[in-house]
């Protein structure tokens, strides 16, 4: 089966049959990664672009390694080393990069909606690694695959994501997905870092973490994301690590069987204790397991694979 659809923008536009097939997809092509040569010829004579303008570790290492382990030709394209720095528009250097003819361009992108203007512009496929603040559809599959993976399914667990809720495009994409695929979503964290109206998604919102994180299943913690902040938003780190921070005494109000979840990259002590970090319950280097798995999904389903 293929996507019905050219490019993977976000999680607000797609379905939960959709979703449902990208996890499914993701669990047969998992056993590639367990094998001692982890290499099919899957999307042989396929070409993969990774078009990052920002900063990326676990994005892009996941997505190179996804389109690898397929058989595709992967070029990776970074802004600091193109023709960008010679003030070449996005426009211009994707219509460039699509003379070329590549089959998938992948981009992350600090201004929403860029792989949006670029799905619009060309006939490749294109697949969003996160734009600004608005969607990290990839990261939110990822997670949705974990917790599928962990407590063997989605609908009716109750999850809380806690942290830099404003400025957090893991969190929209999460709720999004998760909200599609019938789970209970709490948001909480700082007022000043929650978004006005978010309770409009569909999601309970508080700013008690103890109160946002008893009994439930899933707990998302996020770090703050200075880089998008243009003020304070909060005293310091030691108080907001005092509020708002995951450390085992909270850990305690939470399910037994609880699991914890973290994008990266961590701030170990600010949102997250490394205790908890490293702790029996957390999953966050499953998570970027699971990522190539996902992306690997996405790059053969896109493909026609």
């Amino acid at each position: 089966m293929r996507l019905a659809r050219k490019d993977l923008l976000g999680l607000k536009e797609i379905n939960k049959e959709e979703i449902s097939l990208i996890l499914d997809t993701s669990e047969s092509l998992k056993e590639i990664l367990e094998r001692d040569i982890k290499k099919v010829p899957t999307l042989r004579g396929k070409t993969v672009i990774n078009l990052f303008y920002e900063p990326s570790t676990r994005t892009r290492t996941s997505f190179e390694l996804a389109g690898k382990r397929l058989n595709a030709d992967v070029v990776n394209i970074s802004t600091s080393v193109s023709s960008m720095v010679k003030g070449e528009t996005i426009r211009d250097t994707v219509r460039n990069i699509e003379a070329m003819n590549p089959d998938i361009i992948v981009i992350r992108h600090p201004v929403p909606g860029a792989p949006y203007f670029i799905a619009n512009l060309i006939k490749s496929s294109v697949i969003n690694a996160g734009d600004g603040a608005h969607e990290h559809p990839t990261q939110a599959l990822l997670d949705l695959y974990t917790i599928r993976e962990k407590k063997g399914r989605l609908e009716g667990l109750r999850v809380a994501i806690i942290g830099d809720i404003a400025h957090s495009r893991v969190a929209r994409s999460n709720i999004y997905g998760m909200l599609k695929m019938g789970m209970d979503v709490t948001v909480a964290g700082p007022a000043t870092m929650i978004p006005l109206y978010i309770e409009r998604m569909g999601v309970k919102v508080t700013t008690d973490i103890d109160r946002a994180i008893e009994g439930v299943d899933v707990i998302m913690m996020l770090r703050i994301q200075l880089e998008r902040q243009i003020e304070n938003l909060f005293p310091s780190l030691r108080e907001y690590s005092r509020l708002f921070g995951l450390n085992l005494d909270r850990l305690e109000m939470a399910k037994e069987d609880v699991i914890i979840m973290h994008p990266g990259p961590i701030n170990r002590g600010v949102e997250i204790a490394p205790e908890v970090a490293d702790g029996p319950h957390s999953l966050i280097l499953d998570q970027v397991t699971n990522g190539v798995a996902v992306r690997m999904a996405l790059l053969y389903l896109l493909a026609g694979g």
